[in-house]
């Protein structure tokens, strides 16, 4: 996602905002729309003609393919989405599969069969959100073996600062009710880690549980990997400034590895009065 009503104003300071003014802050995007409704090739021309040349987006593979037929039988469906988005091969950092809770340890062959023909020019992630993934027992261990034997990035979902309340408001109880609650396992099976963090409405609480990940994408960083950490809120609104709290507390952390730092129109505005 890359626009907000809200961010407009606040944080592009346009009365009408897009990715352009999105890519000018953020090197990276999550795109959530794929998996809904697979863009025409002359969206995705329009995407990628707007980005810079080191901008990635990270898109998910359309519901058919994850959803509706679980990995099976889905090659002329990928191979149709592959063909729409050909014209953003040079500015795609990851696809991702975002697989369902239904899908359990008796599907890990349709995975397999999936990842052994996935031939495409760019990385494959993965995100599971059946528990037994997160039990380490012999399901999530034989998951991890296949991921890593085939350098397919696990994507790590962190709803924790999501569930460490109870919901203050109707809002986020609608986002406690949607999103996953899954415990976290920190593993990195390819070269593009992927965390979707997802904060709730307490500061405090956010920035424990973001702590933690500052150190872990700077290891990551130092090893050599990629990482991709996309951060939600209950109201994306307040997306920037959790972001900006993230860079904020990194570049402390390891100046000599800052991270660009977001800038807000309604602060520079401020500043000329």
């Amino acid at each position: 996602m890359w626009t907000h009503p809200k961010w407009h104003q606040n944080w592009f300071g346009t009365a009408k905002a897009g990715l352009a003014d999105y890519a000018q802050q953020c090197s990276s995007v999550e795109g959530n729309t794929s998996f809904y409704q697979t863009p025409t090739q002359e969206r995705a021309q329009q995407w990628a003609s707007v980005v810079p040349a080191d901008f990635r987006f990270t898109l998910k593979l359309p519901r058919e393919i994850t959803h509706n037929h679980k990995l099976n039988s889905v090659k002329d469906i990928l191979a149709a989405f592959w063909h729409a988005i050909v014209p953003m091969q040079s500015k795609l950092g990851a696809l991702m599969a975002q697989l369902p809770a239904s899908f359990g340890p008796e599907h890990l062959p349709q995975l397999r069969q999936f990842i052994e023909h996935y031939h495409l020019p760019v990385p494959l992630a993965v995100e599971v959100r059946h528990l037994a993934f997160f039990a380490k027992g012999a399901e999530e261990r034989a998951l991890n073996r296949l991921l890593v034997e085939n350098k397919v990035n696990r994507v790590i979902m962190d709803t924790r600062a999501l569930f460490a309340t109870p919901p203050q408001s109707h809002l986020e109880e609608e986002v406690q009710q949607k999103k996953p609650r899954v415990p976290v396992n920190v593993i990195a099976t390819g070269g593009q880690p992927i965390v979707r963090f997802v904060g709730g409405n307490t500061a405090a609480i956010n920035e424990q549980k973001l702590l933690p990940w500052i150190t872990k994408c700077h290891q990551w960083r130092q090893q050599g990997k990629t990482p991709f950490v996309f951060i939600h809120c209950p109201d994306n609104a307040d997306a920037p400034a959790l972001l900006r709290r993230f860079i904020t507390l990194y570049n402390s952390s390891y100046p000599d590895a800052s991270l660009p730092e977001l800038s807000f129109a309604s602060e520079v505005q401020a500043s000329l009065l």
